[in-house]
């Protein structure tokens, strides 16, 4: 029983250790792209920190392949962690793009009174004229703006895109 302890627990912690640096990782790379340096800093850190740990006690003992194991499923857990708590806390803003038929129930008013702005462009698809939709929306926002969408036309076609918002300033860009 204690040599089988001895085995398990440092592969749990190995496991634990590698899912905190790569989700921490995955927060890093969102923070980095969406041009917020100074959090994907200090997020780097922590994961290089963390996984400096993660490493030396799989580095330790070279002839564990239980450590191994336990260090990529780490790895492989951390990956689908991160990329939940990103899209939870939904840092970050997007463009939504709705292209409906020029004959079919009209968003921009509904958008608009829901406080967004809307620039909207006729154009000509597939099946003749419709109307595209634009309206930059902070990224938790998005099941609110389906939600109203698809009251007003559930037929809507709708597409997200991240982005990063950059504003003119007196004096030049602002992020």
């Amino acid at each position: 029983m204690s040599e089988l302890v001895t085995l398990l627990l440092p592969a749990l912690l190995i496991f634990c250790l590698r899912i905190v640096d790569v989700s921490l990782g995955t927060l890093r790379i969102g923070f980095l792209v969406r041009g917020q340096r100074r959090l994907a800093g200090l997020f780097g850190f922590f994961e290089s920190l963390v996984w400096l740990v993660a490493a030396a006690q799989v580095l330790s003992n070279l002839d564990s392949p239980v450590k191994f194991v336990a260090y990529a499923a780490g790895y492989a857990t951390g990956t689908m962690l991160g990329v939940s708590i990103e899209r939870w806390l939904a840092i970050g803003e997007s463009i939504m793009r709705v292209v409906t038929p020029v004959d079919s129930p009209a968003l921009e008013d509904q958008l608009r009174q829901a406080g967004y702005y809307v620039t909207v462009l006729n154009a000509r698809g597939r099946d003749g004229d419709v109307r595209v939709s634009f309206s930059g929306i902070p990224r938790r926002k998005i099941p609110e703006m389906l939600k109203l969408l698809n009251s007003v036309n559930p037929s809507a076609f709708v597409t997200f895109e991240n982005t990063t918002p950059v504003r003119l300033a007196a004096g030049g860009l602002r992020k």
